[in-house]
């Protein structure tokens, strides 16, 4: 995953957003959402489960990795985000924008293409956790060369690829929560090849005695199958349209998840804040009322003055458009 200082001293001012237009066929409404209907990510004709039988592993690894890249891409589009890279710039951050982020996800695609093939109807045993381990890390070095050293995706790329590699293993007639399931069972396992260094994120959960990436990959990704997918079918039937669907199972993640990305920028700080924020938006009815739209406003520019990025829970909005997706039906076509 991605994630202090004392309130009212910030070691940053506050970034200003350098504006971008607004994706492609999106239209601004005043607060700056997008008000297209974006369609739902399990009706895309080119990805959309269908009622055939997954027959091989090349074609259905070809097809959940380009559902894992939309995913990617699809999230980090998603406007206005908190913090985050979006479609109006590049919120907290100095080194990231819309553009690296959409060539980062690109990069990846073989990445998640290979993870689908060699998880193809496997067990999780040691020998595909370490499999599963070493694609992992090439992907990274793939994606850093693709970003020119800039960490864009590696949490991403752990949660989707232990999805993609799941969805593989189960085959035609898995659920989300058997998905995640499986993932978890496969994330518990041991990789003698790790890299045994400790990343910021691990230094994150260690300092504040907090579950990072790790631990949300192993519990089953219950951010994604308790709340976010939840929230995501519930707004949905509210009459939100997606980009507010999507907005609110953000949030969802937001209000309890122990982001690491923001605990290295702003402490325990700016995850209150995060986790405050992202509540209040939900309890104004979400992103589809004003009221709600506001407190999403709201919520942004505080995570800016704390120049807090919530990365962690964009890579699980990712997850979670990519369960989706691919939980939606039972058929994958490529």
């Amino acid at each position: 995953m991605r994630q202090g200082r004392l309130p009212g001293r910030y070691r940053h001012s506050p970034r200003r957003r350098h504006p971008l237009a607004a994706c492609r066929e999106q239209r601004r409404r005043p607060g700056g959402m997008v008000r297209r209907s974006l369609q739902p990510t399990c009706q895309i004709p080119e990805l959309v489960m269908n009622r055939q039988p997954l027959t091989h592993a090349d074609g259905t690894a070809d097809a959940l990795a380009r559902i894992a890249t939309a995913c990617l891409i699809d999230e980090a589009r998603l406007t206005p985000k908190p913090g985050l890279v979006d479609c109006r710039g590049s919120g907290a951050h100095h080194d990231l924008t819309l553009a690296l982020m959409e060539r980062s996800a690109h990069s990846l695609t073989p990445t998640f293409h290979g993870l689908a093939q060699q998880s193809w109807q496997r067990p999780a045993d040691i020998a595909l956790r370490e499999t599963v381990g070493r694609l992992g890390r090439e992907g990274e070095a793939q994606m850093m060369a693709a970003t020119g050293g800039v960490n864009t995706h590696r949490g991403a790329i752990w949660a989707l690829g232990l999805l993609v590699s799941a969805t593989a293993m189960c085959g035609a007639d898995a659920s989300a929560d058997v998905i995640a399931a499986t993932a978890a069972r496969l994330a518990s396992l041991p990789d003698a090849a790790a890299p045994k260094g400790f990343s910021k994120g691990l230094r994150a959960t260690r300092r504040y005695q907090v579950p990072g990436a790790r631990e949300e990959a192993q519990q089953g990704f219950p951010h994604v199958t308790r709340l976010a997918l939840p929230q995501l079918h519930e707004s949905r039937r509210r009459g939100a349209n997606e980009t507010e669907a999507r907005l609110d199972a953000l949030m969802a993640i937001m209000t309890s998840l122990s982001d690491t990305c923001v605990l290295n920028r702003a402490g325990l700080t700016g995850q209150f804040a995060m986790q405050r924020g992202a509540r209040a938006v939900l309890a104004a009815g979400g992103t589809a009322t004003a009221h709600g739209r506001r407190e999403l406003a709201t919520l942004d520019s505080e995570m800016l003055a704390l120049n807090a990025s919530p990365g962690g829970a964009a890579d699980l909005l990712a997850a979670t458009l990519y369960l989706d997706r691919v939980g939606a039906s039972s058929r994958i076509t490529d």
